[in-house]
């Protein structure tokens, strides 16, 4: 069964495993777009593993091959769905988890965060990256409210709550969502 089809990957289910391909991209010559992919696909396998270690619940990895990852699919359903103060307060202390393992996620939305048998668990870290510069976790924030704003009419009450949880046990909190505030100034004014 196929769950998406994008312009960077397919992602299917089969017997409860989920199956993520990055597509080929005819653009580029074929020895340089199997390596791209390959590297992509070996590192977004690695971010996965190293923010569970971080004490991120995500999908476990089973097994990496080329440009393809197979993982446990997550039969949950997308927090913009259910959320709500209590799972956005979670959600805050496991940015700031993943934030402390010095990984950015690249595409914190309400999508990318599944509530799978009481558990909120990250997924696609198909634009996740290594950093622990203030400016990153900024805008790893910054678009996480900005999807509150977008989609969730008591967006204001979301933002506070995720930032108890992002303050609970993350001694960097309060830089990082200064910086929050200056990014969205500069995107107002730009």
């Amino acid at each position: 069964m196929y769950l998406t089809s994008g312009a960077e990957a397919t992602v299917k289910v089969e017997d409860d495993v989920l199956i993520k391909e990055r597509v080929p991209k005819n653009y580029r010559l074929k020895e340089l777009d199997e390596r791209i992919r390959k590297e992509r696909t070996k590192a977004e396998a690695r971010l996965i593993s190293e923010a569970r270690r971080g004490g991120v619940p995500t999908p476990v990895i089973y097994d990496i091959e080329n440009s393809t990852i197979k993982m446990q699919y997550l039969d949950g359903i997308a927090i913009k769905y259910v959320i709500n103060e209590e799972l956005s307060e979670q959600i805050g202390f496991l940015v700031a988890e993943l934030h402390k393992a010095e990984i950015i996620h690249g595409d914190l939305t309400t999508s990318n965060l599944i509530l799978f048998k009481d558990r909120i668990y990250m997924i696609d870290f198909g634009l996740s990256f290594f950093d622990s510069s203030t400016e990153a976790r900024g805008v790893d924030v910054h678009v996480l409210f900005q999807t509150f704003e977008s989609t969730h009419h008591d967006h204001e009450k979301l933002i506070e709550a995720f930032c108890r949880g992002y303050r609970k046990d993350f001694n960097k909190a309060d830089e990082v969502l200064e910086r929050v505030k200056e990014i969205e100034k500069r995107g107002r004014y730009a």
